[in-house]
């Protein structure tokens, strides 16, 4: 494999191999997997390109590899790995069963996009030489689908740590993630997911993948509340005040509320603040976007009796601070404020 071009800016086959081998490894201890079988799966997964029999029938790659790594006498786990970290294929095909499967794939996939985004190989148009929105898909829907409990930023950055210094000359980080989201938009469209739904949950770039189903259905539960448009439209309007608020902005006092409205209203955030956190800490989403629903009727009065903007500029400050707390707990799950639009 050393002898066999990947690209020539990113190096050889076997350069490729030592990259995925180290970054399987990594993976494979992110889900408490046999990193050994990982690894060793990883560092045959392309061997098979060699052989005539993948030379003459270049769909057999990874199939073949399997057969070789059996008639070796290598682990089943590990031969099984060899052949489904290519998978999926194409839309609708089966993912890759087993952690170690998972993680061998996951970083066949990672590799292939840090690298080709690091030289600036970005798929444009139609264009997609190199197979990354299908890549793209497979890491995403093995991340979602399987589901695998990993931080896709945090992917992107081992795999990116694997290439020599000086290999990637473009950014990779941002420029990835915004066509990693991209693709799963269309996904969750596919899947039946309303746009505003979409955008409520994925602009706020959910770290883990796989919580994505959970916070989508939550969103779609909380829209047909009676609160919700409301609290979505609240939510908007704290957003702008926010932005236009100048320096950093206290926790709120409750020595500096003087109305009854911003009074009720810090009663019920302090009430439901650890509310929504449990929830939130235990995925239970559906949960706390029911609990802050609760708090519709406080949040409409402040809004009908109190002045934030006042002169004093300590209570105009402890007032942004108050609805700098409350904005905190409304997005804890999504960005409402996309609900309604």
């Amino acid at each position: 494999l050393s002898h066999v071009v990947y690209h020539n800016k990113i190096g050889s086959v076997l350069q490729r191999v030592e990259r995925i081998e180290k970054l399987a490894h990594r993976i494979a201890a992110q889900l408490s997997a046999d990193t050994s079988q990982a690894a060793r799966a990883a560092l045959l997964c392309k061997a098979d390109l060699v052989t005539d029999m993948v030379g003459e029938f270049p769909e057999l790659q990874g199939i073949m590899g399997r057969y070789y790594a059996l008639h070796d006498g290598e682990d089943t786990a590990v031969a099984d790995a060899i052949r489904s970290h290519y998978q999926p294929r194409f839309a609708g095909d089966v993912l890759p069963r087993g952690a170690v499967a998972c993680a061998v794939a996951l970083a066949d996939k990672l590799d292939a996009l840090t690298g080709f985004f690091g030289i600036g190989q970005i798929p444009t148009g139609d264009k997609d030489p190199f197979g990354l929105r299908r890549a793209a898909l497979g890491v995403l829907r093995s991340l979602m689908e399987t589901p695998l409990p990993l931080d896709l930023a945090v992917l992107i950055a081992e795999a990116k740590a694997g290439f020599a210094a000086g290999t990637l000359t473009q950014p990779v980080d941002e420029p990835l993630l915004d066509f990693m989201f991209d693709r799963l938009r269309g996904l969750l469209r596919d899947a039946g997911y309303a746009q505003e739904v979409i955008d409520a949950v994925l602009t706020q770039r959910p770290a883990r993948i796989d919580q994505i189903p959970k916070k989508l259905d939550a969103v779609r539960d909380f829209l047909a509340l009676p609160e919700a448009l409301a609290l979505a439209a609240a939510n908007k309007r704290i957003g702008n005040i926010l932005k236009k608020a100048e320096g950093t902005l206290p926790e709120p006092a409750a020595a500096l509320l003087h109305e009854a409205a911003e009074k009720a209203l810090f009663a019920r955030i302090t009430d439901i603040a650890p509310i929504v956190r449990t929830h939130v800490a235990n995925a239970a989403y559906a949960e706390a976007l029911k609990a802050l629903a609760s708090v519709r009727t406080e949040v409409d009065h402040f809004f009908d009796k109190v002045m934030v903007n006042v002169d004093d500029a300590a209570v105009r400050a402890n007032r942004l601070g108050l609805l700098k707390a409350l904005f905190e707990q409304l997005n804890a799950v999504a960005d409402i404020s996309k609900l309604g639009v």
